[in-house]
C-alpha cells in the first residue's frame, strides 16, 4: 500500500543535485533535423560505454562513464553492486519507493509531487542529464483498483549520457497522448513494465513501445507474465536476444541496428 500523500512530498531538489546546465540533446534530436547536435557527436564520437544491469523489479542500475551510479523505482529491496549516487522513485507502492533510503545516498528523486505541483526533474548530475514527464496513477495497487487516479503520480525518467537516451517508463498506468510523447523525445533504451496487470495491458504496452521506435528495449516488473506473452505480441517489430548475464554495455556505436527486446538474466 502507498503512505499517505502527505508523508512522501519530496524534499525541494535544488538543494539536493547540481543545477541544470545543459538543454535536452534528446529532445532537441526529436524535435529539430535528424542531425545530431555538435555537443552530441562529440560525446559519441569518444564511444564511452554505459553499464545497465538489472537488479530486480522495476530496478535497473545505470552506470555512466564518469561513474555516476543511479538506481530507477528504488525501494532497497532490490541491489546491485557499490551504493547508488542518484535513485529515482515512483508512487505505486512500497516496492517502487522507500520514504528512508541509505542516507547516504546523495541524491533522492521523487517522481510524484505534492498537491500543488507535478514533480518537476531537470538536473545535470556529472556527466548525466536527469529529467521527468509525468503521467497520473491509479489510487489503489492490491486492493482492488479504485478508478480514481492521482494525477503526476508516475514518472517516467529519462537519463541522457554518453550520447544515449534512457527512459524508464516507471509504474504507468494509461496510455501516452501526443504531448507525452513530445515532452520525452529520442529514446535509445527503454525500460518498460511487462506484469500485463498491476501496470497496463502487453498490448498497451506493446504499442507505447513500437512508437518509442528505441533501439533497445529493456522488459522489467514482470511477476508471472509469460515472456512468450510479450514476445509475440512485439516479435514482429523486434528481434528479441534473452541473455545470460545481468549486465549490458552499450555505447551510441553499439546499439543494434534493428530495434531489438534484450532480456536479461533475472527478468
Amino acid at each position: 500500500m502507498v503512505a499517505p500523500a502527505g508523508a512522501q512530498r519530496a524534499a525541494p531538489l535544488a538543494s539536493a543535485a547540481e543545477p541544470a546546465s545543459a538543454g535536452s540533446a534528446c529532445l532537441a534530436m526529436a524535435q529539430g533535423p535528424r542531425a545530431m547536435p555538435a555537443s552530441l557527436r562529440r560525446t559519441a564520437g569518444a564511444a564511452a560505454s554505459v553499464s545497465i544491469s538489472y537488479a530486480g523489479h522495476a530496478t535497473y542500475y545505470i552506470e555512466s562513464p564518469d561513474g555516476v551510479r543511479i538506481a530507477t523505482d528504488y525501494s532497497g529491496r532490490y541491489t546491485i553492486g557499490r551504493r547508488p549516487d542518484v535513485v529515482t522513485m515512483n508512487r505505486a507502492h512500497a516496492t517502487h519507493y522507500s520514504l528512508a533510503p541509505d542516507p547516504n545516498i546523495k541524491h533522492v528523486l521523487h517522481g510524484w509531487g505534492d498537491e500543488r505541483e507535478p514533480a518537476r526533474v531537470h538536473l545535470q548530475i556529472g556527466d548525466v542529464l536527469i529529467r521527468n514527464v509525468t503521467t497520473d496513477i491509479r489510487r489503489h495497487q492490491f486492493d482492488g483498483f479504485d478508478a480514481a487516479m492521482i494525477k503526476d503520480g508516475n514518472s517516467i525518467f529519462i537519463f541522457e549520457m554518453a550520447g544515449l537516451c534512457i527512459g524508464h517508463l516507471g509504474h504507468l498506468h494509461h496510455k501516452l497522448d501526443d504531448s507525452h510523447f513530445a515532452q520525452i523525445g529520442r529514446l535509445d533504451v527503454v525500460m518498460v513494465p511487462i506484469d500485463g496487470g498491476y501496470t497496463m495491458s502487453l498490448e498497451g504496452i506493446s504499442e507505447i513501445t513500437k512508437r518509442l521506435r528505441a533501439s533497445v528495449v529493456l522488459p522489467m516488473h514482470r511477476f508471472m507474465t509469460p515472456l512468450d506473452d510479450f514476445m509475440q505480441r512485439i516479435g514482429r517489430d523486434f528481434v528479441i536476444e534473452q541473455r545470460s548475464e545481468r549486465t549490458l554495455e552499450l555505447s551510441r556505436d553499439t546499439l543494434p541496428a534493428v530495434p531489438t527486446v534484450i532480456i536479461l538474466d533475472g527478468v
